[in-house]
């Protein structure tokens, strides 16, 4: 937003004001980037800067209702990560891409587990980005659990995401 500041009567200044998110995001895999890093590190602010800021994102955690718009994803994600999500570690493998001019999606296996405590539990999810005028942003995130544990193999391309 641009402001005029007087100086004078007669003389004006415009400042431009920060924006209120101002981090873009060159690609869609930055902006899953920084989504997974967010994650891991229960960081309510990076994770919002990912999100689209619109009334039609759409999120679907694990086993949970279809929450619309940026205040529903928002606070879905403020409860998830009040609940001490601090020690997750998060991977993503078996990862599949679709990307366009404007809209790119991603299909992924998210495996995740707490140092020192098993077992892990995988959900498949679906990451949906748009080209903003704010570059890449996330407009879907759908993630469903599996019913068997995923385990990167051998054969597995490498991971990704390795968070650490």
């Amino acid at each position: 937003m641009i402001m005029p500041l007087v100086s004078s009567p007669r003389i004006f200044r415009f400042v431009t004001m920060p924006s209120r998110r101002n981090k873009l995001y060159p690609t869609p895999d930055d902006a899953e980037s920084a989504f997974y890093d967010a994650f891991e590190r229960s960081d309510l602010a990076a994770m919002m800067a990912v999100w689209a800021e619109d009334d039609d994102i759409v999120c679907i955690h694990p086993q949970g209702p279809r929450l619309t718009g940026f205040e529903a994803v928002r606070d879905s994600w403020a409860q998830i990560f009040s609940g001490g999500t601090s020690r997750l570690r998060l991977q993503t493998i078996e990862g599949r891409k679709f990307a366009g001019q404007e809209v790119a999606v991603h299909s992924v296996i998210e495996v995740l587990s707490v140092p020192g405590r098993d077992p892990t539990q995988s959900v498949c999810a679906t990451n949906v980005y748009e080209l903003t005028d704010n570059g890449w942003r996330m407009v879907v995130h759908h993630a469903s659990p599996l019913s068997e544990p995923a385990t990167p193999t051998v054969d597995d391309a490498p991971p990704n995401h390795t968070l650490h």
